[in-house]
């Protein structure tokens, strides 16, 4: 059953973001070195594949980064594919040191 509205939420203790399904819960975990978020790593439930779900969850992460006034460093693929694909975010992003 397709998932339009998930439940989103930064998870800093866990050093991610989630977007909680009933299907399952998919994550963009990060590092935060200063003031920039490394994101590191997207997965998203096989039977959420393709329904909007990772993108609406790397684009609540970017809203969060924009909102604190921080950076992003897409060394995930997906994250970075995202970005291409938005460029509404490209200005949020710190590439190198």
């Amino acid at each position: 059953m397709p998932t339009s509205n998930p439940d989103l939420r930064h998870a800093p203790e866990k050093n991610r973001f989630e977007a909680e399904t009933g299907a399952g819960t998919a994550v963009a975990e990060y590092m935060r070195v200063g003031n920039t978020l490394i994101f590191t790593h997207t997965e998203v439930p096989e039977a959420l594949e393709g329904q909007g779900v990772g993108s609406a969850l790397v684009k609540y992460a970017l809203e969060y980064v924009r909102t604190e006034g921080l950076t992003a460093s897409p060394l995930c693929p997906f994250v970075k594919s995202y970005i291409q694909r938005h460029p509404e975010y490209q200005d949020l992003v710190r590439m190198g040191g």
